[in-house]
């Protein structure tokens, strides 16, 4: 697919019943294994983006965050949704910059959060915020192609587990013109369900938290169009890879071989 049938595929699929799944690789090879398993779209994640640099969530420059979702985009046939965190910046025109650039590396979407960075005041306050998301729409607009936009609203990650301010922030998110709503770590079912009956756009649902994530069925039937996994999925090969190497230095054993895919198996998940 060209990028432009990359992303119109991707808007799509916010259009089709039921909820769909975009799982988050963390570099090219497990973006080209993902597609492997049959995946239709794909998304980044902030966090696994940092960790294969050797960095924690949040220290990426955007270039840096850009030239990976390129590593991403080019290693799949698939449309890649961005995590560009809270845009690089504070002002309106320089998260309007980030989504112009995100567009030209030829992802199909991207989120940007409404997260400051600064403990004292983690969250931009709300008419700030909806501008930031309103100059995003605006280049959004002047694409020859979808670009699917997704507003996040960090309340229940941010320090601030209010569930009215995180849904008055997504209406208003809405309003300025994103296509995606999404509230990460929203605490249950019940939670979720009220997010999506109170707004009009698709939801994002983000797995990967311990004891408030739900399964795929559950989500679908709380009203939820897109699932995303965060880091998830790399912590689950980093877990395994802790586990393999901790087992060889301290007993001096390879049992872990015997849970693995030999390499001709893996490849075969491995897209031509």
């Amino acid at each position: 697919m060209t990028p432009s049938q990359k992303s119109l595929h991707f808007a799509e699929l916010h259009q089709q019943l039921g909820a769909f799944l975009t799982p988050n690789p963390w570099d090219a090879g497990s973006a080209r294994i993902l597609a492997g398993l049959g995946f239709e779209a794909l998304a980044t994640s902030s966090g696994a983006s940092a960790a294969t640099h050797g960095r924690r969530d949040g220290k990426l420059t955007r270039d840096q965050a850009l030239a990976h979702c390129r590593a991403i985009v080019e290693a799949v046939d698939l449309p890649v949704s961005a995590d560009l965190e809270n845009g690089f910046g504070d002002s309106p025109a320089h998260v309007a910059e980030t989504v112009r650039l995100a567009a030209a590396a030829g992802l199909a979407g991207c989120s940007i959060e409404d997260s400051t960075g600064n403990p004292q005041h983690p969250q931009y306050d709300l008419a700030l915020a909806t501008e930031r998301i309103a100059a995003a729409v605006e280049v959004v607009k002047s694409l020859p192609f979808p670009f699917t936009l997704t507003a996040r609203a960090e309340n229940f990650i941010r320090n601030n587990p209010n569930l009215d301010d995180a849904i008055q922030r997504l209406q208003a998110y809405e309003q300025a013109g994103a296509d995606v709503l999404f509230a990460p770590a929203l605490p249950d079912l019940a939670a979720v369900k009220r997010v999506c009956a109170s707004v009009s756009k698709p939801v994002n649902f983000m797995v990967g938290v311990r004891g408030k994530s739900f399964s795929v069925a559950e989500l679908a039937a709380a009203g939820v169009k897109r699932i995303s996994f965060a880091t998830s999925l790399y912590r689950a090969a980093m877990t395994g890879l802790i586990a393999a190497a901790t087992e060889a230095r301290e007993h001096g054993s390879f049992g872990y071989l015997d849970q693995t895919l030999t390499t001709a198996e893996l490849v075969k998940f491995l897209p031509e």
